[in-house]
């Protein structure tokens, strides 16, 4: 599956160093690029040459867009799934490996960062003092990732749009930045068109199994709402997701919910200290949820964070998971 990801990525992108003639990114000496950011215009004096980033998503969006010779290095945890056979082991062979806890000033500034790419809750935020206005004052420009844009319902919601749009306009604005738009678009194409596949062989509506998405927690579980990835992993893929109606990205919820929309699948979120086959354990044991459809039918799913997170590894997410609800809805 890895080979065939490899594969398809490589055809997709046709300009990541898979052989393929690609542009050259822009002169660090070119004019000034400005984006539109979380609602925000933003303006970039020049092209980055040091870009640090934060988590693996991300760095991977970079990776993707065959900027490793851009970046200075990238912070992650090292319960993020195995890197050692990705499409972009050579990206993560080439660019330094900062640090194994989310960025701070100080190896931002060591490592002569001239752009932090980050998201709030993926490297940004207020209780530490790393926010893209802090680091401004350090006279580092900062780039935040679309799926966590603070969207004003309250001080933590986040999501302004589509989680796929949102991996789209991330892909978007670092092609015009860094002068690979050519890339950048080829790359977008190519995962429409994967997801369009999957999309065509998905259940009919009133067959679509209901999914919920469990990352962690036991007194209550955190999952995603309407603006975080696994709601068009779920979506495309021919399933719905039961916390739709949650205007947030990744959130708490209670246990109570998710037994009263009773999921006809469980995708478990693989990272972190706990494993799959741990939280699988778990909620087939936990008592509360024993007449749940999932729990019952043992119709459980597992899935990498990088493929939950906004990222380019999204659309291979949505076909996996198209197979497995396809099964599922001719089970029932």
């Amino acid at each position: 599956m890895r080979k065939l990801l490899a594969a398809a990525l490589c055809l997709a992108a046709a300009a990541t160093g898979c052989g393929a003639n690609v542009e050259s990114p822009t002169d660090a000496k070119s004019t000034s690029v400005t984006l539109t950011n979380c609602g925000r215009k933003v303006t970039y004096d020049k092209v980055p040459e040091r870009v640090v980033t934060n988590d693996v998503g991300i760095t991977e969006l970079m990776f993707a867009l065959g900027l490793e010779d851009r970046m200075a290095g990238f912070a992650m945890p090292d319960d993020k799934g195995d890197l050692s056979s990705v499409p972009w082991k050579g990206g993560y062979d080439k660019v330094k490996w900062l640090s194994k806890d989310q960025l701070t000033k100080e190896n931002v500034v060591d490592a002569r960062a001239d752009l932090v790419f980050a998201g709030w809750n993926y490297g940004f935020r207020e209780d530490g003092g790393f926010t893209p206005d802090a680091l401004k004052k350090l006279g580092i420009p900062s780039y935040v990732l679309t799926e966590s844009c603070h969207n004003g319902r309250t001080e933590t919601a986040r999501g302004i749009m589509p989680p796929l749009d949102a991996l789209y306009a991330d892909l978007t604005n670092l092609g015009k930045l860094f002068g690979v738009e050519k890339r950048a678009a080829t790359l977008i194409a190519g995962f429409k068109r994967q997801i369009a596949d999957v999309r065509a062989k998905a259940p009919e509506p009133a067959d679509r199994p209901k999914v919920f998405l469990y990352d962690s927690g036991q007194d209550q579980p955190f999952t995603s709402g309407r603006y975080a990835a696994p709601e068009q992993i779920i979506s495309e893929a021919g399933g719905v997701n039961v916390m739709h109606d949650l205007r947030d990205s990744w959130t708490t919820v209670g246990w109570e919910t998710v037994v009263e929309r009773d999921p006809d699948v469980i995708v478990i979120c693989d990272y972190g200290d706990v494993s799959a086959e741990q939280k699988r354990k778990f909620l087939l044991s936990y008592a509360p949820l024993r007449n749940v459809s999932a729990v019952k039918h043992k119709r459980i799913f597992v899935l990498d964070y990088v493929d939950l997170v906004e990222s380019p590894r999204n659309p291979s997410a949505v076909d996996r998971f198209g197979t497995y609800l396809r099964k599922v809805a001719k089970e029932r």
